[in-house]
Formats: C-alpha cells, structure tokens, sequence
C-alpha cells in the first residue's frame, strides 16, 4: 500500500486554544484600511489579539 503523508496521518486534529476567563478563543478575518486581517477573539469576553498564544 502507499504510504500516507505527514499531512494526512490520523491523530493531526486541531488544537483548541482558551482564555484566561475559560472562554475558546476563535480566528477570525477582518478587512480594516483596505486590509485583510487575521486576529483571535475570546468568545467569552471579546478580547482581541493577533494571535492565540497571545491570551496567555
């Protein structure tokens, strides 16, 4: 048989990252001043940053 690529191997699942004040945070895209911007946003509080690891 084939093998299967790095990629594709089971056990890859998505990590899910949470806030200070328990809630998930969620990426979210933003177009502001002409620009696409990614950020994260708790769903608990609305707290904003740029990137998940950031709540910490």
């Amino acid at each position: 048989m084939a093998e299967l690529s790095k990629n594709a191997r089971a056990g890859s699942g998505t990590e899910k990252f949470y806030c200070s004040c328990g809630g998930e945070i969620k990426m979210k895209t933003i177009f502001t001043n002409g620009k696409l911007r990614t950020v994260a946003e708790c769903q608990q509080c609305h707290r904003i940053e740029r990137r998940p690891r950031d709540f910490r």
